[in-house]
């Protein structure tokens, strides 16, 4: 296919002053409990570090399934995700439960290798039992303005992945504007992306509230043109619980109920999943 759809230019002061309303207007219809329980069962329990071994793996897997024996209505996480060399063992330690195990691949974090080999780094993370799939864009050819480039590379890994779960990274932090992020968000979504992820955590500034809102205003009007909801997932600096919060506010007042559960909203993470589990067991015993 010929890519040659036009993306909206987006201005940044109306960004800036629709999340300004939306923070000032707050979360609906939840409580602080359950808003904290929402966001601790859709973190992506994350570590990618050169330095991951399988003593640490295995220890992320046994602290993804033990949340919810610290009190009763606690959740577990949504996932763990790790490189692609430990997906059997990650596998083996989340036997019987729902938690899904996912992997970057394809030239994670920079995405400059060449596709082929970005294709079989994907196919040996299936292999292995991947459930879902965090690819990066090559953002030197989306800068370049080679956008059927994207477009196909996305093709491409889709393809490999099949059923499994695609996450789209764009790392919204290297595209310059938030026009581009918008432009770099609808490539992901009609190349078949099953979620669109900001952010590798690598780089500065990683999810931000402006890039968040953008990627959600392209999965709405997908949406409203075709029925089908693209799952979406802020990583990267988000360790905070008040910014969690912010997050979820947002993505309720964009596009809703519906996407406030783990089939469509991730938070990927490595230590916001503990502050999240102190505020829920501080609120069940006041």
């Amino acid at each position: 296919m010929i890519y040659t759809k036009i993306s909206p230019k987006i201005i940044d002061s109306e960004i800036q002053k629709r999340i300004e309303n939306i923070l000032e207007s707050g979360l609906k219809d939840l409580s602080q409990i359950e808003a904290y329980k929402i966001i601790l069962s859709v973190i992506d329990l994350t570590t990618l570090e050169g330095s991951d071994t399988n003593e640490k793996i295995i220890g992320v897997c046994k602290k993804a399934q033990d949340f919810k024996n610290k009190g009763i209505g606690i959740p577990n996480v949504a996932a763990v995700c790790f490189y692609p060399p430990f997906m059997k063992i990650a596998k083996e330690n989340l036997v019987n439960t729902d938690i899904q195990v996912a992997s970057v691949a394809g030239a994670f974090p920079s995405g400059q290798s060449p596709l082929e080999v970005r294709i079989a780094e994907v196919k040996y993370a299936v292999e292995n039992g991947a459930d879902e799939i965090d690819m990066v864009i090559s953002r030197g050819k989306f800068l370049e303005g080679d956008f059927q480039f994207v477009y196909d590379e996305i093709v491409a890994l889709k393809k490999v992945c099949g059923n499994l779960h695609l996450k789209v990274i764009l790392e919204t932090g290297e595209l310059g504007s938030l026009s581009n992020i918008r432009k770099a968000s609808d490539i992901a979504i009609d190349a078949g992306a099953d979620f669109i992820k900001t952010s590798t955590g690598k780089i500065s500034p990683a999810a931000t509230l402006e890039a968040f809102i953008v990627m959600l205003d392209a999965i709405k009007e997908h949406y409203e043109k075709t029925g089908k909801m693209i799952g979406i997932k802020p990583a990267g600096g988000i360790s905070e619980p008040e910014d969690a919060l912010e997050f979820l506010t947002v993505l309720q007042a964009v596009l809703g109920e519906k996407w406030m559960n783990k089939n469509f909203f991730r938070i990927g993470a490595s230590r916001l999943a503990d502050k999240i589990l102190g505020k829920i067991v501080k609120l069940l015993n006041c």
